[in-house]
């Protein structure tokens, strides 16, 4: 059986398209796979949410609790500002930071994506059983610690599988799935969130991370029984015939010998190569660009202050005056806009390109962003609230900064370095990518709340200059990767402007044997 849908788009530079169609096997196996989003997305929707409830705030941070009940004298900007609650934010990115670099790169390389989907749905499992019945702020810590360790091998595969498995001319719409299901459990979670809030008795935040378990579990069970992609198998050496049936039953069709036999040249390149493909990466001028793209691309995300208003909305608009309640409420319509964004960009990726929609979402992001700290600097000081049209309004601005980036750099973050990396570089390119923004998030989440007492407003100008830089870097030095066999993407560095003479014969010599 098969979905049939209108091509999107050709290719960027090069005419060489593979045949098949878009199969019910491959839209149920990546629709499985991309479940570990909802992980991920479920996490970044219930750090914010539990880190304003008062229940949870009196039983671990009582600190905070007593400066949001007005019993310690404080700036408005500074009432959580708390290095032992951002802990709790981002212990789970220190986790995943060093996941990503010292184990799942190989795990994912050798053993492959599907094994690396199982381990890391498990240790989120036990990361969310350790949360939901955390006894002291240790506990709970060390709960986010394990959930991070999940995220760094999910993180790390999920992505690969869905740029391996989808379609070449439909890549951005599938590999938009782990952006989409990440918007869908970020919902959840904040919808799960504000009911949560209104249980008497003060353990509704136990529900909040306790309930992280669910998607783990679907999205565990679902990869004990996806396939393994054919490039993987064919990295590891599997027989080409039965490589070649599992590709016929992906695209639907017996004609696929032009599509694997560029994956079976990649993977000759990848063992000609020699050395492990972190090595490859750092050494070799061929790889520089796709370095750049998976350190730079998750640092712009992350430096555009999305992850700030992701982690901490509901306590941001408690920092403008709103209640609890109110503040958990405007989160869960804040997440609405995302998912209702992200669906748009699955109809328009593959059809308008990486880059127009990159550099359009970042103007929306620039604009909203600007007035975001204009309105805050002129009406918000460090006593007293803010009147309840600048609120509004605020909350508004909130809501375009999130549907921009959601329909621009939020899932282009992950798909464009899944796109340009080679065989023999590709899961070791995508734990740099992984690491990369674990990092960058670390950064940002140990930062946001001292950066928001210190810097006041100006924060969010800081921001704003970063959304500049990133526009500028999208503008000169991002190719066009839209509807190009990803075997074939490499071509499109030689033809660049400065990448070109960045990669030189090197290349072009790699190149030549594809």
């Amino acid at each position: 059986m098969a979905v049939v849908l209108v091509d999107a788009g050709g290719g960027g530079g090069d005419d060489r398209q593979y045949g098949g169609r878009i199969t019910v096997f491959v839209a149920l196996s990546c629709v499985t796979a991309a479940l570990g989003g909802a992980i991920f997305g479920y996490d970044l929707g219930t750090s914010g949410g539990v880190s304003s409830m008062g229940s949870f705030l009196r039983e671990f941070f009582p600190d905070v609790y007593r400066r949001m009940q007005g019993d310690v004298r404080v700036s408005n900007y500074c009432k959580f500002d708390s290095q032992l609650l951002t802990l709790f934010t981002s212990s789970l990115y220190i986790a995943g930071l060093l996941t990503a670099l010292l184990l799942s790169s190989w795990f994912t390389a050798r053993r492959g994506r599907r094994p690396s989907m199982i381990v890391g749905g498990v240790a989120f499992l036990a990361g969310a059983a350790v949360s939901g019945g955390a006894v002291n702020v240790y506990m709970a810590i060390l709960g986010r610690a394990l959930l991070g360790v999940g995220l760094g091998f999910a993180n790390q595969a999920v992505l690969l599988y869905l740029s391996e498995m989808a379609p070449a001319r439909y890549r951005g719409a599938f590999s938009n799935g782990f952006q989409l299901t990440l918007c869908l459990g970020s919902l959840a979670a904040n919808a799960i969130n504000y009911g949560a809030d209104k249980i008497t008795g003060g353990w509704g935040w136990r529900l909040s991370l306790g309930l992280a378990g669910v998607p783990a579990a679907f999205f565990t069970l679902g990869a004990i029984f996806l396939p393994e992609t054919p490039n993987s198998l064919v990295q590891q050496g599997e027989d080409r015939g039965k490589v070649r049936a599992l590709l016929q039953r992906i695209r639907g069709t017996d004609a696929v010998d032009a599509e694997l036999d560029d994956i079976v040249a990649a993977s000759g390149v990848a063992r000609g190569g020699g050395g492990d493909g972190l090595r490859l990466i750092l050494s070799q001028p061929r790889n520089r660009p796709q370095l750049a793209i998976a350190v730079l691309m998750p640092a712009f995300t992350q430096l555009n202050g999305i992850n700030a208003i992701g982690f901490y909305a509901p306590v941001l608009l408690r920092t403008v005056g709103m209640g609890e309640s109110l503040a958990l409420l405007s989160a869960v319509i804040t997440v609405v806009i995302y998912t209702a964004s992200t669906v748009v960009f699955m109809f328009v990726i593959d059809r308008f390109g990486r880059r127009t929609l990159l550099i359009a979402g970042s103007l929306q992001m620039l604009a909203s962003e600007l007035l975001i700290g204009a309105i805050m600097a002129a009406e918000l000081g460090d006593e007293g609230g803010m009147g309840r049209g600048y609120a509004a309004a605020l909350f508004v601005l909130i809501g375009v900064y999130v549907a921009g980036y959601s329909w621009s750099w939020g899932p282009m973050t992950w798909l464009v370095p899944t796109e340009v990396f080679p065989l023999e570089i590709r899961s070791a390119g995508q734990s740099v990518t992984v690491a990369s923004g674990f990092v960058f998030t670390i950064f940002v989440a140990q930062g946001f709340l001292a950066m928001l007492c210190r810097m006041r407003a100006w924060l969010f100008f800081f921001f704003a200059g970063w959304i500049v830089v990133m526009t500028g870097f999208v503008y000169w030095f991002l190719p066009e990767t839209k509807g190009m066999p990803i075997e074939q993407v490499r071509k499109v560095w030689i033809e660049h402007w400065f990448w070109g003479r960045v990669v030189g014969v090197d290349e072009s010599q790699a190149s030549d044997k594809l």
